[in-house]
């Protein structure tokens, strides 16, 4: 089979190398391409994102540097741009992966000898069991759309957005310091990027008059406003209410609140706690969507959902075609364990809490060791990562 594929793929491939050439001899003169910056879609050309960015390819270059003998004041490079906990020594979580297993392979159920409760979801999840609890906070599958990891589910959300408005372009309010991914997407998309600052001074604080100064300097018709709670890369955690006041910002100008809460778990300062939008968002107001994953940390079984509070059936359908097409969508990531992790009383329960605590106890001591570390450094300021 693979080697019929591999046929298929290179007919293909020759078929359109040929009628390229026959096809493209009277115009040499205007390319020798099919494809040129000139003639691509410019929103690819202006598309920047800074995880695989500038540093990233000098990194790859000293490293190189380092491979042929070159003297520098370090050993090696740390590769810190991409969430992959497990590639930097985090162990996985053992309930998860026994879970996994079982419903990749369902024999495991009664022939692993795993606790009942990792056997129980297993047999809920093969058997489509519905779960309707969000942080406290009814939620109906329907709402729910998975996908193949958390970049997938923001850009199917921002893509919901791209069309012009009265011959303007649609405009996001997307808080500055930002993670890339939403700059990167927003201008792949042809979309317009409404940056709003975070007050540093106050602990990167997202300040309602802010929003308002934004939203009145925009040169385009803004529709939607993104907050990431826990901040990333700032490190804020939001109150309940300032919360509030943003929810009530974003019904005020009729946008659609896209609250980013991928890093809900990771919560270390005392006194700090997360809360999510969905509980203080009146069911009546404007629609918000919320892209959530847990401290699970696998890159490689990664998963993610985003939670719709839009209330029409049909809009719930193009949301759900809003999708790209995929013909074999990564399954193994998506099992509801997310939504229902062991509870207290349950064989794997302190084994998972263990496991979960340390997870945090680890990513807490080396935020503590970056801030304290910039901190130490001339003409450097760092906040309290909360």
């Amino acid at each position: 089979m693979i080697r019929s594929a591999s046929r298929v793929l290179a007919g293909v491939v020759l078929s359109l190398e040929r009628s390229h050439l026959t096809g493209s001899r009277n115009s040499r003169s205007m390319s020798s391409k099919a494809i040129t910056l000139e003639n691509v879609n410019p929103n690819i050309v202006k598309l920047e994102y800074a995880v695989r960015g500038p540093l990233v390819i000098r990194a790859g270059e000293i490293e190189k540097e380092l491979e042929k003998g070159a003297k520098k004041p370090f050993k090696k490079v740390i590769r810190a741009n991409i969430g992959d906990a497990h590639a930097m020594g985090q162990v996985p979580i053992t309930f998860i992966r026994q879970v996994l297993s079982c419903v990749i392979y369902p024999p495991f159920i009664k022939t692993a000898g795993f606790p009942e409760d990792v056997s129980q979801r297993a047999r809920d999840i093969l058997g489509a069991c519905e779960y309707g609890n969000q942080d406290g906070h009814p939620a109906r599958w329907e709402d729910v759309c998975l996908s193949g990891g958390t970049t997938t589910a923001i850009k199917n959300c921002l893509q919901l957005l791209c069309n012009d408005i009265g011959g303007k372009t649609s405009g996001v309010l997307v808080p500055i310091p930002q993670y890339p991914l939403y700059s990167a997407s927003i201008a792949e998309y042809g979309l317009a990027q409404v940056g709003y600052y975070l007050d540093e001074d106050n602990n990167w604080g997202l300040d309602v008059k802010e929003l308002e100064r934004a939203i009145a300097a925009a040169d385009c018709i803004v529709r939607a406003l993104v907050v990431i709670n826990p901040g990333n890369p700032t490190g804020q955690v939001l109150t309940r209410t300032n919360i509030e006041d943003v929810i009530k910002f974003a019904h005020k100008h009729k946008l659609f609140l896209f609250a980013d809460e991928v890093y809900q778990e990771n919560v270390y300062a005392k006194g700090s706690e997360f809360f999510a939008f969905k509980k203080h968002n009146p069911p009546c107001w404007r629609p918000s969507c919320r892209p959530a994953r847990g401290t699970r940390g696998s890159a490689a079984c990664a998963g993610a959902g985003w939670n719709s509070s839009i209330s029409t059936r049909r809009f719930k359908h193009s949301c759900s075609s809003a999708s790209p097409p995929c013909c074999v969508p990564p399954r193994s990531g998506r099992p509801p364990w997310t939504v229902r992790p062991p509870q207290k009383g349950e064989p794997s329960y302190e084994l998972f809490m263990k496991e979960k605590t340390q997870v945090l106890a680890s990513l807490k001591q080396r935020a503590e060791l970056i801030a304290d570390s910039f901190n130490q450094m001339k003409g450097f300021k760092c906040n309290v990562v909360q």
